[in-house]
């Protein structure tokens, strides 16, 4: 059975590897140092870099700015994987380079609905009700 890899279990090192990851990417995206028309053209965020515990693979998270053309992006930067993990590999010199994977992140749409479902009349009303019941 695997084990399930929460934030809470993973080690230290992951984390600081998944972040040194997510700043390369970041600084290559800013930069616009991958010759991409599309990468160009849209601003790329990239949120979270998820190590796997023998640092061979990373799960990449990416937000397009304002939601735009993500599949677009998404097919872009999957086409110019062998140039990020290159550029990787040679910033971090590990003894291997990580296969990146880049997949978009869903967080914001989930956080959007949850707020969207708080500001609905009923559910203020219930948490109103249950505010006027601790008093």
């Amino acid at each position: 059975m695997a084990k399930q890899t929460t934030p809470e279990n993973r080690s230290v090192r992951l984390l600081k590897v998944g972040e040194q990851v997510r700043h390369i990417l970041s600084e290559l995206l800013s930069r616009q140092e991958v010759h991409d028309d599309v990468l160009t053209a849209h601003t790329v965020s990239v949120t979270e870099v998820r190590m796997s515990p023998d640092l061979r693979h990373a799960t990449v998270f990416i937000k397009a700015l304002l939601g735009e053309d993500e599949e677009l992006v998404q097919k872009a930067l999957r086409s110019n994987t062998a140039f990020f993990q290159r550029e990787v590999a040679q910033r971090l010199r590990l003894k291997y380079a990580p296969k990146l994977k880049f997949l978009a992140d869903e967080s914001f749409d989930v956080a959007n609905k949850i707020e969207m479902l708080l500001r609905d009349p009923k559910v203020r009303r219930d948490l109103d009700e249950a505010a006027d019941d601790a008093d």
